[in-house]
């Protein structure tokens, strides 16, 4: 696989992984960190901010999985670099998440 492709892979696995909390936080209504609240990833933005932050995530990451880098899921290496961007975003989300004052309400 070329380098470009595995790039592509890698950050739509980012992508889709950041979609997931704030789609998820908008939906259920709860105020949620973004880029976009003051301050940036640190204070709170409103639900309809997040589901709209969460879809252009979504549309990213199916941009660089199904467009740039056409992902096929029965190739492990395709699978394991978008996992690998998945899980380890996901594990920067937590752990940035974790160390807000106060936790998340």
């Amino acid at each position: 696989m070329a380098w470009q492709l595995a790039l592509a892979h890698f950050f739509g696995g980012v992508f889709l992984a950041n979609f997931a909390p704030h789609f998820i936080a908008g939906v259920s209504g709860r105020r949620f960190p973004s880029p976009f609240a003051t301050p940036p990833f640190r204070g709170l933005s409103s639900p309809t901010v997040n589901v709209l932050w969460g879809l252009v995530n979504l549309v990213v990451a199916f941009a660089l999985l199904c467009l740039v880098g056409v992902l096929e899921l029965r190739r492990v290496d395709h699978f394991a670099i978008s996992a690998a961007g998945f899980g380890l975003a996901s594990l920067g989300i937590a752990r940035s998440l974790g160390r807000l004052p106060g936790g998340l309400p």
